[in-house]
């Protein structure tokens, strides 16, 4: 039997139609909309994509969202007195940076813009100050994209407590924040990386796995457990063809898509797995809506916390 298809874009729907009577009462209370800044450095097309989709998505939920471009030669500096601008603004309750920025800025550019942004306005979840409340377990702004995981699990019923769940990465940003939201709902969390050693077998042992690397098809049936839930973080846009004819059966409807744009968005789980998953969240429509679900959360509620 095939896995069981976790339905991430009903899921954020249903969060965003929850979240829409608190747009409404912050707008009757302040005559605005919560506002939301999204800063774009450079014109890297995965991003420019990301980027569209939470501008579509906030407005078709009454929020303001504006997006802030700065070119791809911008300084770190530059970006750093943006940051503080939009600290300052008075119609803007949460600030996103686009990841990745360019590597011109240097290998630490992105801590130091993370550092920059007021945690009151931190609705990524990224800056330490939250990020020590989610170690203590208290955080108000979680990062967006771990945090839509555990609503994808928990309303498909996908019990977590007691489940031994295996994180493959270790980023700050997506694999750290993940493993701690599993570890607060009590599952018994391993976090695997690139120095693991027998990374299939340790990823075998998992209940739940979870896929945050960016390697396309990394994670291939010898990593799951037979009836294992398979979560798919990987959003990799793929223009190489020899790599689409390796992951993709010729029967897939994804290579028309592919045939017309030239590129698609593959993530780091093999399709092949679908055959041994018991259940297994989709790229796309898995958890991507739900990223951009909880980041509109995540600003009605810094909006919220800001009027006291």
């Amino acid at each position: 039997m095939m896995a069981r298809r976790l339905d991430g874009t009903t899921v954020a729907r249903a969060i965003r139609e929850e979240v829409q009577p608190d747009v409404d009462r912050f707008i009757r209370r302040t005559g605005r909309p919560p506002g939301l800044a999204l800063v774009l450095v450079g014109n890297n097309p995965a991003s420019e994509l990301y980027v569209g989709g939470k501008l579509k998505s906030a407005g078709e939920s009454g929020l303001r969202a504006d997006i802030e471009r700065l070119p791809a030669s911008a300084s770190l500096e530059q970006l750093l007195h943006l940051v503080d601008r939009l600290n300052q603004s008075d119609v803007h309750d949460g600030i996103l940076v686009q990841s990745p920025l360019p590597d011109a800025m240097g290998r630490d550019a992105e801590r130091l813009v993370f550092d920059a942004v007021a945690p009151e306005k931190d609705v990524d979840g990224f800056h330490p100050a939250n990020v020590g409340r989610l170690v203590q377990g208290r955080a108000d702004l979680v990062a967006c994209t771990p945090s839509g995981v555990i609503e994808l699990l928990e309303r498909s019923h996908i019990p977590i407590a007691g489940a031994h769940a295996v994180v493959i990465g270790r980023s700050d940003i997506v694999g750290k924040p993940m493993a701690l939201l599993l570890l607060h709902r009590h599952a018994t969390v391993t976090i695997c990386h690139s120095r693991t050693i027998d990374l299939p077998r340790v990823a075998r042992e998992a209940d739940i796995l979870v896929a945050a690397i960016g390697r396309p098809g990394f994670v291939t049936s010898d990593f799951v457990k037979p009836g294992a839930t398979v979560i798919d973080i990987g959003t990799t846009l793929v223009e190489d063809r020899a790599l689409i004819d390796r992951l993709l059966p010729l029967e897939s409807k994804r290579r028309d898509a592919f045939e017309r744009r030239g590129s698609l968005v593959i993530g780091d789980v093999h399709p092949e797995v679908e055959a041994v998953a018991g259940a297994l969240s989709p790229v796309p429509g898995g958890v991507g809506p739900l990223t951009i679900a909880m980041l509109l959360k995540n600003t009605v509620r810094a909006a919220h916390a800001r009027l006291g």
